[in-house]
């Protein structure tokens, strides 16, 4: 029997957005292509949720978002069915433990960014990001002192984000705080970026709780990245694609490898992959599904 696909699981950078932060338009038509076949769409990102909910609205989405790494989840920002921040007090200890380091720390709230003003080499900066209509809807500050802000304003965030100059500044820094915190854990995203979330929180563990709210099963779940943090995500998922672009780890485990972000790599993968898949209503009427 072929397994119907029944969610669709995104990630954003490096997979729905190019090198140059826009969307392309045959991978905005595939995505509306699966949503009109009754199938669930899913954002999951490292991204703040305001940038996964204006993406989403691009793409006329109206499901449930993993945003954060998976420590908000959420339709609307102001009524979200899952948050897991790191506390108050354990932020400000991570803060002046990083500010010894040669990095940019970003504090990264649902409601606004604080980034330290630190000069980054430029094969380390971020590429450009997915832009607002609104560009004044999410507050990003730089500050010389984050721990001094934070002694004024104390903030419960969903999770930290840290650019390292080194690779072994990294590596000890994700030594020392495995070994300082229970309650933290660390996320890499490449080899120079990491990701502090609360203990028990990933993109896997967010996507495990949006398909358990849906009542769909793994083996009806197509995920598709492209970074470190989406292996977990595509070993699970029943269909895991890597974008052609993705680590080599990905590329290893995935069961579909598609074409890069930069040559419409998901519009791609829907073609292959859904375009003779039944409307899900279609499925249910013949009962084919439940």
């Amino acid at each position: 029997m072929v397994i119907q696909h029944r969610l669709l699981a995104v990630n954003v950078d490096g997979t729905l957005l190019q090198d140059n932060g826009r969307l392309n338009k045959k991978t905005k038509e595939a995505i509306e292509y699966v949503v009109k076949k009754g199938v669930h769409v899913t954002i999951v990102t490292a991204r703040a949720f305001p940038a996964a909910k204006q993406l989403a609205k691009t793409l006329r989405l109206d499901s449930a978002l993993i945003a954060h790494s998976g420590a908000f989840i959420a339709e609307e920002q102001q009524k979200p069915v899952l948050v897991k921040r790191i506390s108050e007090k354990i932020t400000v200890e991570l803060v002046q433990f990083l500010e010894q380091f040669d990095c940019q720390i970003r504090l990264v709230h649902e409601q606004f960014s604080m980034a330290n003003k630190h000069k980054l080499p430029e094969n380390l900066l971020g590429k450009v990001v997915f832009q607002s209509s609104n560009r004044f809807s999410y507050s990003e500050q730089f500050v010389e002192c984050i721990s001094e802000k934070l002694h004024e304003n104390p903030v419960s965030p969903p999770h930290l984000e840290v650019h390292f100059n080194r690779e072994n500044d990294l590596l000890d820094v994700e030594k020392s705080i495995e070994a300082m915190y229970d309650e933290v854990v660390c996320i890499h995203q490449d080899k120079n970026k990491l990701i502090l979330v609360s203990k028990g929180i990933s993109k896997l563990k967010g996507l495990l709780y949006v398909c358990e709210r849906l009542g769909i099963q793994r083996e009806h779940v197509v995920a598709i990245g492209s970074g470190i943090d989406d292996l977990p995500m595509l070993e699970w998922a029943g269909l895991g694609v890597a974008m052609g672009n993705a680590h080599d780890k990905l590329i290893k485990a995935a069961d579909w490898v598609t074409r890069s972000h930069n040559d419409n790599g998901v519009y791609y993968m829907i073609k292959e992959q859904f375009r003779k898949q039944h409307p899900i209503d279609f499925l249910k009427k013949m009962n084919v599904m439940r």
